[in-house]
């Protein structure tokens, strides 16, 4: 098989895995004219997104969709019907460095099956970005799958060439991850994100101490995971309140939420259909809640239930707390602010640094970027008081409801 089929098979097998944000890379770049590649901006196909909005993309492949597992959700199962390929390490990075001199890419996210055994599978994952980085001083961005219960020395050496690494707990409970995955091991799964926790916590702790020695390198961008959606009963309580365990005991970068997508010659366990993109949608939102708005999950969705799908869930904790509003933005606390509909961390900024030298009336709000058909109901303005009862009028949830091309996180 050549090059051009086995990219054919292993790009669009790995299509399935959501986890290759590249957000918390390092800036590195080849100026000093000893390296190659850049995760400083730069032109190309552009699939992620860093905090500073950076665009980067990425080579996203499998090293093989071969694996020893049985994973009922997973197309690439070994008892799936789907034609199969292995690059060899040299392939992999002869692809990655074409791939960047075309301009194409700015780094490279590499998974894999697991064939022979997790130990076998990992060093060849690591073997292309030893390879990248110390032959080909390959200075782009790396992540890596990490594989459940690998040698700690590799998972050691993926740290030292990866900015990412990642390890799919795929089902936010236990007894589904059983049902769909009889082969994995929850535990397994979690001791080795417990392992890169320890690891990342000894970089960073490397990087604080004052000596003269180099800091420890080890993934500066953290780690990731990513849960499937829908392909089991769960509730989205369920499922934000797992993430919040997550990145409680693991100090996880991101949670990837990735809607279930019925496959080839399905088991009958699985749906036939899969769930709304919206709830995949709305679980994002609830998850930037959680990581940058201060809110736990009990406020975001009650126990057992699902985030409703017609407005996003901070409008709906506003509409269920309507004795909080409205609020006087001129005078409250920046958590306060965060709270507000329409109101992102950006806006909250704008809102306290402009506060700091005038009071902030109806025609600044345009400037501050606030959108005031959503915010104006839930606050007070110097020359704006909402009338009374007016969260409470017929028609108010429906005349939030954003249309379909109106979706996003500036909420």
């Amino acid at each position: 098989m050549d090059v051009q089929r086995k990219l054919e098979i292993l790009a669009d097998a790995a299509k399935y895995d959501a986890s290759c944000a590249s957000s918390g890379s390092e800036k590195r770049d080849s100026s000093d004219g000893k390296g190659m590649g850049s995760t400083a901006p730069g032109m190309g196909i552009c699939h992620s997104y860093a905090p500073d909005g950076r665009c980067i993309s990425l080579l996203k492949v499998l090293l093989t969709n071969a694996c020893n597992y049985d994973c009922l959700y997973c197309v690439n199962r070994a008892s799936s019907n789907v034609p199969r390929a292995r690059f060899t390490i040299d392939e992999v990075v002869k692809l990655t460095l074409d791939f960047y001199r075309r301009n194409y890419i700015e780094g490279l996210f590499l998974s894999s099956g697991i064939i022979r055994s997790p130990d076998y599978t990992m060093e060849q994952v690591v073997g292309v970005a030893r390879k990248l980085r110390e032959e080909h001083h390959f200075r782009g961005y790396i992540h890596l799958k990490t594989i459940p219960d690998a040698d700690d020395a590799l998972i050691a050496e993926a740290g030292r060439y990866a900015d990412r690494l990642s390890i799919n707990i795929e089902m936010p409970e236990e007894t589904s991850l059983q049902q769909f995955a009889p082969e994995k091991d929850v535990r397994a799964i979690r001791r080795t994100m417990g392992r890169l926790r320890l690891k990342l916590d000894e970089a960073e702790d490397s990087r604080s101490a004052r000596t003269k020695a180099r800091p420890q390198r080890f993934a500066p961008a953290g780690q990731s995971t990513q849960m499937i959606v829908g392909a089991d009963s769960a509730s989205d309580h369920t499922i934000l309140h797992t993430s919040s365990n997550l990145y409680g005991s693991y100090k996880l970068r991101r949670v990837y939420y990735s809607a279930f997508s019925p496959i080839p010659d399905a088991s009958r366990a699985l749906p036939l259909v899969q769930p709304p993109l919206l709830r995949e949608h709305r679980l994002y939102q609830a998850d930037w809640l959680m990581r940058f708005y201060g809110f736990d999950v009990a406020e975001i969705v009650d126990d057992s239930a699902m985030l409703p799908l017609d407005i996003d869930p901070k409008l709906a904790w506003a509409l269920r707390n309507r004795d909080r509003f409205p609020l006087d933005i001129n005078r409250a606390s920046r958590e306060e602010l965060l709270r507000v509909p329409g109101f992102g961390t950006k806006t909250v900024e704008r809102i306290i640094a402009t506060r700091r030298t005038t009071t902030i009336r109806v025609a600044d709000l345009a400037r501050l970027h606030v959108p005031q058909k959503k915010a104006l109901p839930f606050i007070v303005l110097s020359d704006h008081r909402p009338a009374p009862h007016r969260l409470d009028a017929a028609g108010l949830i429906e005349r939030f409801k954003p249309k379909a091309t109106q979706l996003g996180f500036g909420f």
